[in-house]
């Protein structure tokens, strides 16, 4: 299994020393890292991090978008071209940083790209803006794989790409091969999406390209340790990520903030190699007579069965 978690939460406990966060994540037995771009990877070429995360007996699997002060009215789909053109532009300088770093996913979750008022974006525009930056992203790339994370809102009152649904359209309008989908499990909640129902058909069409694991009670973005408020959402979630064979990396996208991050990333990975444990020990096959049983009785036998309880 391949694993990586947030470093944001790690770089003020370690002095905002990259070198010092990796050499944490190494020791807690983490195989794989994803660095925010352009912040986490300032000061390094692509050569010189992967050299970096060799050393810690680290992988990079991707680079992950982030945009910041001229972006808040939007980023590829802002309405001001030059500032949309820069946008594309930094999605580029991304991919080629991850090609030379060693890693194979560039993630771009469009954070400004909404609206917050009625009449104040012309919504077909923004679509086909939106498409055509992404064909020329993956075109751009063809040797990576492109993908799109969605959030229902924040910051924005509402995000353009904001659900399983329009994410789904939107990969049929890109209609490239190298371009997918990061479900962010928190963000599924936030939407009032069971997020199975996503990791079943995305993984099914093989646009699954990355997972980021949290928990949370679906009005905020809570970030909260895996598995802790849902967790009979999160074992179906995560048989359907086994059933498809995803072969991506599992992130651990949760947010420590009075716990210490090395500790909560200990729980993190106890508690999915736990879930990966159950779902083994029960047996995929006897999972999926249940399902297909469409029969909520049977369902709930399966539940006590997790539990290693008597039904």
């Amino acid at each position: 299994m391949k694993l990586a978690t947030r470093i944001n939460s790690f770089l003020p406990v370690y002095d905002n020393d990259l070198k010092k966060v990796l050499k944490e994540l190494h020791g807690l037995g983490l195989t794989h890292v994803d660095l925010n771009y352009p912040e986490h990877v300032k000061g390094f070429s692509g050569a010189e991090m992967k050299a970096l995360l060799e050393g810690d007996d680290l992988q990079l699997n991707g680079v992950a978008l982030r945009f910041r002060d001229e972006y808040v009215s939007g980023e590829i789909g802002n309405p001001n071209q030059e500032i949309a053109q820069k946008a594309l532009d930094l999605c580029k300088s991304a991919a080629d940083y991850c090609r030379e770093a060693g890693g194979h996913v560039v993630t771009i979750w469009l954070g400004h790209d909404g609206f917050d008022y009625n009449f104040q974006i012309d919504y077909t525009q923004v679509w086909q803006q939106l498409v055509r930056a992404f064909q020329e992203i993956a075109d751009y790339a063809p040797d990576l794989k492109i993908s799109i994370e969605y959030k229902p809102f924040q910051p924005r009152a509402y995000a353009f790409i904001d659900s399983m649904g329009v994410t789904g359209m939107m990969l049929h309008d890109i209609d490239r091969k190298n371009v997918g989908v990061t479900l962010d499990y928190c963000h599924m909640l936030m939407k009032h999406e069971n997020p199975a129902f996503a990791a079943d058909i995305f993984g099914g069409r093989k646009q699954l390209f990355g997972i980021h694991l949290n928990d949370g009670y679906g009005l905020n973005d809570d970030g909260l340790m895996i598995g802790t408020a849902s967790p009979f959402k999160t074992l179906e979630f995560l048989y359907y990520v086994k059933k498809h064979h995803y072969d991506g990396v599992i992130y651990f996208d949760t947010f420590p903030v009075i716990e210490g991050p090395n500790e909560e990333c200990e729980r993190n990975m106890a508690m999915i190699k736990h879930f990966e444990t159950v779902l083994n020990r029960v047996g995929m096959s006897e999972i999926g007579k249940v399902v297909q049983q469409n029969d909520a009785i049977a369902a709930q036998k399966l539940m006590l069965k997790f539990l290693n309880s008597p039904s």
